[in-house]
């Protein structure tokens, strides 16, 4: 599903973002990004979603090469990815239900399915309280668990979290990871940017390594730099 070779990426003036990265994610799998901070994780996410073009190397999405896909075809691609950015990105003019809607309406889903579903999945995450408040007077942690429930509520075939669970207290931290947990057992393909050992440590996933902009790890296997 996804294949990135010798992938690239830098910005003027500052230490490569990501350096030599060759990286193949399966369809089905469920797939941990980790690594301090400045590691790379967020920027290799942005380039799967198509939000970065990579510097150099190739990026393979859904069997496409990335880099000749038209602008005009990048939201159709889309389509069938979620994703959770670390800001949210919800639209503040829209209520918590309209949000979550979003998705659903693009793909033309009835509006009376439309509101059952939307429920049911804020209902998932505790939320459907909110369901007519604007995102602007949600705390951090609530405005988070819309923003998951949003990218899982077209059943994408990716999805791309990061740091999905960073301002959430346990309980609601295992609440949206048995989300994607189950989203990923439904056939989702499933990758996490996360610095949370405790999550790594409960959910026995396959876990990437980055450090300075190089995958240095694999599941148990150890790359060596520049291999």
């Amino acid at each position: 599903m996804i294949q990135l070779f010798h992938v690239h990426k830098e910005y003027a003036g500052e230490a490569p973002a990501l350096s030599d990265v060759t990286l193949e994610i399966d369809k089905g799998e469920f797939v941990f990004l980790t690594g301090p901070s400045g590691a790379g994780k967020s920027t290799l996410l942005k380039i799967v979603f198509c939000a970065e073009p990579p510097s150099s190397g190739q990026v393979l999405l859904f069997g496409k090469n990335v880099a000749k896909v038209a602008p005009s075809a990048v939201p159709f691609v889309r389509r069938n990815i979620g994703v959770v950015f670390q800001d949210f990105k919800l639209l503040p003019y829209r209520t918590v239900g309209e949000n979550v809607a979003l998705p659903l309406e693009v793909l033309g889903m009835p509006e009376k399915d439309v509101r059952k579903r939307v429920r049911l999945l804020l209902r998932s995450v505790g939320m459907e309280y909110r369901y007519d408040k604007f995102p602007p007077s949600l705390s951090g942690g609530e405005q988070q668990r819309v923003a998951v429930v949003r990218a899982l509520a077209h059943d994408p075939a990716l999805l791309l979290a990061d740091e999905p669970t960073g301002n959430l207290d346990p309980e609601r931290t295992i609440e949206v990871m048995e989300l994607l947990n189950n989203a990923n057992a439904r056939g989702t393909t499933v990758i996490v940017a996360t610095h949370d050992r405790t999550i790594l440590a409960r959910y026995k996933k396959r876990v990437v390594g980055l450090d300075r902009g190089r995958v240095v790890s694999d599941g148990s296997r150890v790359v060596p730099v520049g291999g």
